[in-house]
C-alpha cells in the first residue's frame, strides 16, 4: 500500500519543515534515489530466494529488470539517480515510492490518491503506465481517489464512500453516468462571504515592520539563481510581485517552483546569497524568519508532512497566529473564538477538539488552510493548498481564496497542476521552466 501522503519520513527519517532546503544539515546517512532503489532490488530478490524456486527466483529477476528499465525511462530515474530524497519534489517523490512499492511485484496493490501533486504530462504518463501494467502484471488495484475524474480507464468497478460508510459496488460505467447526471455547483453562501470580509482589518500603519507604511512591493527577485551540488533549480530569474497582486506559479514536477516559495518564506538559507527582498526589506538587513512569517500565509506539502502534532485541530488553527509548528503559547480567548470562526469558514469547526493526527488528510489539509488565513496575512502563499480535498471542497476553497483576497492589502501566490483549481482571482503567471 501506498499511502501518497506526502510524507519523506519512510525514507529518510524525521524530518522538519525546513530540512529539504538546509542541504548542509543532511545526515550521512540519508539516501540517494540510487541507493534506494539498490536496496529494493536486493531486498526483493533476497525475498525471491527464500519463497521460490530457482527458475521462479530467476523469472522475478527478469521481470524486476525489465520494469525498472522501464520504470527508470518513465520517470528519468539516471538524471536523478543521485539525488537525495529529501532534495526530490512532492511529485519526484511519489513517482519513487511507485518505483519501490512496483519492484517488489505484488499481487495487490492498494493507491491512495496517486495523481495528486503531479503535473499533467506526468499524470497522463501515470495513467498510461498504470494501464499498462494492470495488462502486463497479475496484478490486482485499489485506488483511494478524491476525484471521479482521475478514475482510470482500466478501472472496472467503484465503491463510492460518503461520510465513512462505503455505498454500493457498481461498474465503473454506471458510476460515470451517475456522476454525470448528478453534478451540482456548490457557491460559496453571501453570509460567509460578508463574514471574511467583516473580519477586523490589521492597522498596518502602525506596524514597526512597515516605518513607512505598507510597502507596494511585496517580493522582488533579481538575477535568483538555485543550486544544490550540479543540480541547477532556479537560473538567472527576476522577478517582482506588486500588493494586490494574484499570481499562479506553473511549471513541471522539480521546476522549481516550492524552491521559489521557501526563498520568499525565508525557511531556505539561500536566500541570503541572493538578491530578494520582501515587503520592502532585502534580505540579511536585519529583519528575522519570524518577523517576514508574520505577514505571511502558508501552506505547502512540506507544512503538511512537517506537521506531525497531536493536538486538538483548534489548537492546529491557533498555531498560525504564532507561526508555530505546534501550540507553544496559550492563545488568548479572543484568539480561540477567533479560530473558531475560520474554522466554521472551512466548515471543519465540528473538529475542534478532534485530535490532528486522527483526521483524514482531506480534514487536515483544511484544519492547515484555516491556520494560514487565522491571522489575515499580507501575502497568502498556497502550494498545492487542496492536496486530498473532494470537488466540492476544492470548490469552496477556491471561493473562499477569491472572498479573501478582496480584502485590503492582499497578495496571492499560488501552486496547482490542475487548471480547475486556480481562483478566479489570478490575473499574473509565472512558470517555470525545467
Amino acid at each position: 500500500m501506498i499511502r501518497f501522503r506526502d510524507s519523506y519520513a519512510d525514507m529518510e527519517g524525521t524530518y522538519y519543515l525546513q530540512k529539504r532546503w538546509n542541504t548542509q544539515v543532511i545526515e550521512e546517512e540519508t539516501p540517494t534515489v540510487r541507493q534506494i532503489l539498490e536496496r529494493t532490488v536486493a531486498s526483493a530478490g533476497a525475498r525471491d530466494r527464500w519463497r521460490l524456486s530457482p527458475e521462479g527466483t530467476e523469472s522475478a529477476r527478469l521481470e524486476r529488470e525489465s520494469l525498472l528499465s522501464r520504470l527508470t525511462a518513465r520517470f528519468g530515474w539516471d538524471r536523478l539517480a543521485d539525488e537525495y530524497v529529501i532534495s526530490l519534489s512532492s511529485g519526484e517523490t511519489r513517482k519513487l515510492q511507485l518505483t519501490t512499492a512496483l519492484l517488489d511485484l505484488p499481487r495487490i496493490l492498494v493507491l491512495d490518491n496517486p495523481f495528486i501533486g503531479l503535473d499533467a504530462g506526468t499524470r497522463a504518463m501515470l495513467g498510461d503506465l498504470l494501464a499498462e501494467l494492470a495488462e502486463r502484471l497479475r496484478l490486482n488495484w485499489v485506488l483511494l481517489l478524491t476525484h471521479p475524474e482521475q478514475i482510470p480507464s482500466f478501472v472496472t468497478h467503484v465503491i463510492p464512500v460518503r461520510d465513512g460508510v462505503a455505498g454500493e459496488k457498481m461498474p465503473a460505467e454506471a458510476f460515470r453516468a451517475r456522476q454525470e447526471a448528478g453534478k451540482t455547483i456548490e457557491t460559496l453562501h453571501s453570509g460567509l462571504a460578508a463574514r471574511i470580509l467583516s473580519f477586523p482589518v490589521r492597522d498596518l500603519s502602525a506596524v514597526p515592520f512597515y516605518p513607512e507604511g505598507p510597502s507596494p512591493e511585496i517580493v522582488r527577485c533579481e538575477d535568483v539563481s538555485i543550486c544544490y551540488g550540479a543540480r541547477t533549480i532556479l537560473s538567472h530569474l527576476d522577478w517582482v510581485v506588486r500588493e494586490g497582486e494574484c499570481w499562479a506559479l506553473r511549471g513541471a514536477n522539480g521546476s522549481g517552483k516550492s524552491t521559489l516559495l521557501s526563498l520568499v518564506c525565508a525557511d531556505n538559507p539561500q536566500a541570503y546569497a541572493c538578491r530578494i527582498s520582501l515587503f520592502g526589506h532585502p534580505r540579511g538587513s536585519g529583519e528575522s524568519i519570524w518577523e517576514i512569517k508574520r505577514h505571511i500565509g502558508y501552506v505547502s506539502p512540506e507544512m503538511h508532512r512537517a506537521y506531525q502534532k497531536n493536538i486538538p485541530a483548534l489548537d492546529i488553527v491557533a498555531s498560525g497566529l504564532f507561526d508555530t509548528v505546534g501550540l507553544c503559547l496559550h492563545p488568548s480567548a479572543e484568539q480561540y473564538a477567533l479560530s473558531r470562526e475560520w474554522m466554521s469558514v472551512f466548515g471543519i469547526d465540528g473538529l475542534a477538539e478532534r485530535p490532528y493526527l486522527q483526521l483524514s488528510s482531506g480534514e487536515q489539509r483544511l484544519c492547515l488552510l484555516a491556520r494560514a488565513f487565522v491571522k489575515d496575512p499580507e501575502l497568502l502563499i498556497l502550494d498545492e493548498p487542496m492536496h486530498g480535498l473532494d470537488p466540492a471542497h476544492c470548490r469552496q476553497v477556491r471561493r473562499i481564496i477569491e472572498t479573501f483576497v478582496r480584502r485590503p492589502h492582499k497578495t496571492l501566490l499560488f501552486v496547482t497542476h490542475y487548471d480547475e483549481e486556480l481562483p478566479a482571482c489570478i490575473d499574473r503567471c509565472l512558470r517555470l521552466g525545467d
